[in-house]
């Protein structure tokens, strides 16, 4: 299974809604519940309405689109990264599954999965 690393820098954050949200940037993930709006996004394109934000985040994601019917890709990885001690976010899409880890844990990250036997890029 193929990783691919992205080269930037993450924020998840609280917002009062999504109005001012650059939609347009290559990565945004909002959730929106009955309690909060949070959004996760490049660390640069953090909205002015944030009420609450958590900055240094790194991510990767799994390359290809996961199949519905696979089982078990999300537990595994982030199992093994729990194992030795690293936190994760995890975001799925439609498509795949994208991981985030704190900048101070993210080459660990790579080197546990490197020596798991992913293909990292």
């Amino acid at each position: 299974m193929e990783i691919k690393t992205l080269d930037y820098k993450f924020s998840v954050c609280k917002v009062i809604n999504y109005s001012l949200v650059n939609f347009e940037s290559k990565f945004c993930f909002i959730g929106k519940t009955d309690e909060e709006n949070s959004l996760v996004c490049i660390t640069n394109d953090v909205p002015t309405n944030t009420t609450e934000r958590d900055d240094g985040w790194s991510a990767f994601r799994i390359q290809g689109i996961l199949d519905f019917s696979l089982i078990g890709i999300l537990a595994k990885i982030s199992s093994l990264l729990a194992e030795n001690e690293i936190g994760i976010f995890a975001v799925s899409t439609y498509n795949t599954d994208y991981i985030f880890t704190k900048k101070e844990n993210y080459d660990k990250a790579i080197y546990v999965l490197l020596k798991a036997g992913y293909n990292v890029v």
